[in-house]
């Protein structure tokens, strides 16, 4: 069996990218540069034969436009896309939608880097009655209310994009696949984070940004054997 690869891509810049603004769960479009950042993936991928076998995605447009993007740059649009929200970003509860500099002059530097960067603490959590609940979208009405985050720790995402690499994305791998993932600064986070075996205490150090591509090379027995960060 050949050797397989996990090709990890953080979404272009996106419009509350462009305006210093939290996202999270917020279904906001890309900016322009960060359809130019999509289109530079697939350029990338071209240039180092990289064809991926399926693609993953959240459920977020900006990671799914991404994807399309690339594939599209890349001439590979053939391939199966599997997409689910436990790809999601990282739930930021109250703050989706407020300016990261006015949230950190209003918690303090300490409080604010212990949240943004930090493992256990999560933000402060959306309201019952808050119309950015998830459970108010219509593309989240089957999923169980109890997986709906009101606010979301680097911990709590890390326990659901895990899982789903376990459950999902691990069983192609072993394989032999080439598998292409389009995603977010936190989702991603976590899963380097879980790959890697990076100790919680050192994760305030890891930073992934729009438009990165990180390659992971596996032996036959899903073990890492190389790490690439393609330029």
């Amino acid at each position: 069996m050949k050797e397989a690869k996990l090709i990890l891509v953080r979404h272009g810049q996106s419009l509350y990218n462009l305006q210093n603004r939290f996202t999270g769960w917020t279904d906001v479009e890309l900016s322009e540069y960060g359809i130019s950042e999509a289109k530079n993936v697939g350029k990338i991928l071209q240039k180092h034969h990289i064809y991926p076998d399926i693609c993953y995605t959240s459920w977020l447009k900006r990671a799914i436009h991404t994807a399309q993007i690339a594939l599209r740059e890349l001439e590979w649009e053939h391939i199966d896309v599997v997409r689910s929200y436990k790809l999601n970003e990282r739930h930021y509860g109250d703050w989706q939608g407020r300016d990261k500099d006015e949230v950190k002059e209003q918690e303090g530097e300490s409080a604010f880097l212990a949240i943004r960067r930090g493992y256990d603490t999560p933000p402060p959590p959306l309201q019952k009655s808050d119309p950015r609940l998830p459970s108010k979208e219509k593309k989240y009405a089957a999923v169980p209310l109890e997986d709906l985050p009101l606010a979301e720790s680097l911990a709590d995402t890390k326990q659901r994009v895990v899982n789903y690499f376990e459950e999902s994305m691990l069983t192609e791998l072993q394989k032999g696949v080439t598998m292409l993932v389009s995603a977010h600064g936190n989702s991603l986070r976590a899963l380097v984070m879980y790959l890697e075996k990076i100790p919680k205490e050192e994760i305030v150090n890891l930073e992934i940004p729009t438009g990165e591509i990180l390659v992971y090379t596996f032996d036959t027995a899903t073990q890492i054997v190389r790490k690439e960060l393609l330029l």
